[in-house]
């Protein structure tokens, strides 16, 4: 998103225009490939929590029995996906606020009302998250960003890089404290859900009203743990900090820190993944296995940064070969660049489908078969993101965004 300076005699009575979006061909790839992959990530994260008829076992929402073919989509699904979805976004989330303030910046608007341009974004956030709770998911995230957006910039964004990485490690410290404590103490409990299972009687609820009522009691909570956790604060300074470097536009002048991320990260949290995955089916002789869950969690850390790192290596290898995207790569791009319809989009196929009040084909899937639905789904946004971009259109709600956004900022000045 670009802006244009207000002219004229009295610039500052002047309301902010707002301006033309960002051409496609001044995008960078990395981080609209990365959000394209991202919601396939998110789609598998999610559908476990449909299988609202099965025991939920010591991982958050899988089940705790199933055929072979079952245990190798829970094994995917906690190794690769879940609590590593969340961090990626939250480091992508970050990057992209730093994108836009400097575009704006760039082309004149000054720095106060662009900082009111983001805090603007970042309430409409937070009211689209609400909305979609109310209406459909629960387990909403746009919520949770909206609100680290309105912490998270007057807190860190104009602070100095050494002072972010001073936050992150105190971030990682905290998380690290946290999750080990909280191995040890799980082992003194009895056996058991990680967590307490109150997503499957909100999905169970048979009639939508009392559902919504659920989903918003649901919601709120969510939305203050998702910051309390740390886990999405660090992974917004992660990518606050990158995008300061321009780390994903210019990958090539990155490399090697974009190989220890991506290896590393990548690493650290498939190994934690692993140690889950034998928690989940029973092979660890421990107390209580479900407390593995807390390390499990930590780690999504450094798997988020690291998936997001590896997309900016693709990016770098794409762009060092003058190649062009082919046409499964061009789609993804679609839609990343319309990751917010993509993700809205989800909850459109997923809730009504799957949930009590609407087909309850959920009560009829087991692991694989809700892996199956997720991908399918994934890709039917993919097409629809990749028939939009053919026609020049951009996704509707992230014109509603950018509308309501400028409206709003219109409006105060």
């Amino acid at each position: 998103m670009t802006t244009t300076a207000s002219s004229g005699s009295a610039p500052a009575a002047q309301a902010p225009v707002a301006p033309a979006p960002t051409p496609i061909s001044e995008r960078a790839i990395a981080p609209d490939l990365a959000r394209g992959m991202m919601l396939l990530l998110i789609a598998l994260a999610h559908t476990p929590w449909f299988l609202f008829t099965s025991e939920i076992g010591v991982t958050l929402m899988h089940p705790a029995d199933g055929d072979v073919a079952d245990r190798i989509a829970q094994a995917f699904t906690i190794i690769v996906v879940d609590t590593r979805t969340h961090t990626m976004f939250g480091f992508l989330f970050a990057y992209g606020i730093w994108q836009l303030y400097s575009r704006q910046v760039s082309k004149g608007l000054p720095a106060k009302d662009a900082r009111r341009l983001l805090r603007t974004r970042h309430w409409w956030l937070l009211a689209f998250g609400l909305v979609h709770a109310v209406l459909l998911w629960q387990g909403d995230i746009l919520g949770t960003y909206g609100l680290i957006g309105l912490l998270m910039v007057p807190l860190f964004f104009n602070r100095s890089d050494t002072t972010l990485k001073v936050w992150i490690g105190v971030f990682l410290a905290v998380g690290l404290v946290f999750s080990v404590g909280s191995f040890f103490a799980l082992q003194m409990l009895p056996p058991g859900p990680a967590v307490p299972n109150l997503q499957q009687p909100i999905i169970a609820e048979r009639d939508f009203l009392t559902a919504m009522l659920l989903r918003v009691a649901a919601w709120f909570p969510g939305l203050l743990s998702g910051v309390a956790s740390l886990a999405l604060p660090t992974a917004f300074l992660f990518g606050l900090l990158a995008a300061r470097h321009r780390v994903l536009e210019e990958p090539g002048k990155h490399l090697p820190l974009l190989r220890i991320a991506a290896f590393g990260g990548i690493a650290v949290g498939w190994s934690a993944g692993v140690i889950q995955v034998l928690a989940h089916f029973g092979m660890l002789e421990v107390p209580n296995p479900a407390a593995f869950g807390s390390v499990h969690f930590f780690t999504g850390i450094f798997a988020g940064v690291g998936y997001a790192a590896a997309f900016g290596l693709i990016a770098h290898g794409v762009q060092s070969r003058g190649a062009r995207l082919r046409l499964p790569g061009r789609a993804l791009l679609a839609l990343g660049r319309r990751s917010l319809s993509g993700y809205l989009s989800q909850s459109i196929i997923f809730v009504p489908l799957l949930s009590a009040w609407g087909l309850a084909l959920g009560a009829h899937l087991s692991s694989w078969s809700a892996m199956l639905v997720a991908i399918g789904a994934w890709m039917l946004t993919v097409a629809a993101a990749y028939l939009l971009d053919r026609r020049g259109v951009r996704g509707p709600a992230e014109v509603a965004l950018r509308k309501l956004s400028y409206r709003t900022l219109r409006k105060s000045s």
